[in-house]
Parts: C-alpha cells; structure tokens; sequence
C-alpha cells in the first residue's frame, strides 16, 4: 500500500515539473518575442537595410524616383514608394507631399514638420532607393540605344560603354551631344577616338539630365 502511495507521490511531483516547465519556457518565449516587437518598433533605422542609390547630399529628387521613408517609432507610417509623375507622395495622416524638386534632407523636413500635428518631435529620414528621373539617352549606331539612368558622374565615355559601345558602322570622330541651354539646343562634339588615345580628354564632359549622345 505505501508502495502505491509513493508511486502516486512520485507521479504527482514529477507532472507537476514538467508542468511547470513547460510554463516557464512559453512566458520566456512570449517575453522574447514581446522584446523583438518593441526592439523592431523602437529602432532607429528600418527593420530592413537600404541601400541608397546617390550619396550625393545635393541629389534633387525627380518623378518616378523611389525612396524610403523612416519615420523613428512609426512602423505605419514608415514607407517605401515612388515619386508619382506629378511629383507627389501619399503618406498616412499627411495624404499628398511634394517631393519632386526637394533634396531628401529637405522633404524629410518638410514631412517632420507636418507630422508635429500628430507626432511628439518626430525624426524622418528619407533615402533615394532607385534614380529614375535623370535619364539620359543614346541614340544612333550603339549596341543598345534608348534611356539611361543618369548616375553621378557619369562621362560621355561611360555613356557610350552603358549602351554596350559603337558598332562596326559608327562614325567614331563625328559623335556629339545634344544639350538644351537656356532654352536652346546645342551641340557639342566627341572624338571617340582621340578620347580613347588619351587625347583632348576635355571632350569627356560630364552628363546632364536629358543629354542625348548621338552616334552617327
């Protein structure tokens, strides 16, 4: 009989362990993951990395450009989205913003600035994820003419590489560009073939939006 007993007993202490236990470990999993949560709301930066398409400071954000909006603490209203042709953005509470035609430091202040009605001291970052507004073009005898995105710094001579090089039929010493300039167009001329020697490297201009390289 006292056999029984302490079987019993035994049974009794050792499902009471198990219970415990297994309580014990689901509280520390719901603190983990309660922890993850706040950690996740509260970063400073984006759950996930972004990497900008310009580090220039300086950048004028265009239509069709994407960024990423980080507004610190606000997972909802944080976002990733493309300027729209007319040069807007949708954001929750705030509905239309310009951004076309602002640096990202200046539309990030322009949107903490808003998001005070709602917001106590709100901290905005803005990031440009893809450059699509300054385009460029190349049109003639290259491998692959059409639209370019226009990354800083960009040279005829990395242009003309982009479109996969002239072909065999290219008139190398009689490439140009065209420019509109206070309203005009002008044309400005490119030896490819002297730029490649290293010869009057002064023709090796630097691109702007809309430029046009014209590969005869």
């Amino acid at each position: 009989m006292r056999k029984r007993n302490l079987a019993g007993f035994l049974s009794v202490v050792i499902f009471s362990a198990i219970a415990a236990n297994a309580q014990d470990t689901s509280n520390k999993e719901r603190i983990q993951s309660a922890s993850t949560t706040t950690t996740d709301k509260g970063a400073d930066t984006p759950v996930q990395n972004v990497k900008p398409a310009t580090d220039d400071p300086n950048y004028v954000i265009g239509p069709q450009d994407e960024i990423s909006i980080n507004v610190w603490r606000e997972p909802d209203i944080s976002s990733s989205l493309p300027v729209r042709p007319d040069g807007k953005i949708s954001l929750p509470l705030l509905n239309d913003v310009q951004a076309s035609g602002l640096t990202p430091t200046q539309l990030g202040t322009e949107i903490a600035t808003r998001l005070k009605k709602f917001i106590e001291d709100p901290k905005v970052t803005i990031i440009v994820t893809k450059v699509n507004s300054q385009r460029i073009y190349l049109v003639g005898e290259v491998n692959h003419a059409g639209a370019f995105p226009l990354v800083p710094n960009m040279t005829v001579l990395e242009a003309i590489s982009s479109a996969g090089g002239c072909t065999i039929f290219a008139k190398q010493s009689k490439i140009y560009i065209l420019r509109v300039e206070n309203g005009k167009e002008v044309r400005l001329r490119f030896n490819y073939k002297e730029v490649l020697s290293g010869q009057k490297m002064s023709q090796n201009i630097l691109l702007k939006p809309g430029d046009t390289v014209v590969v005869p």
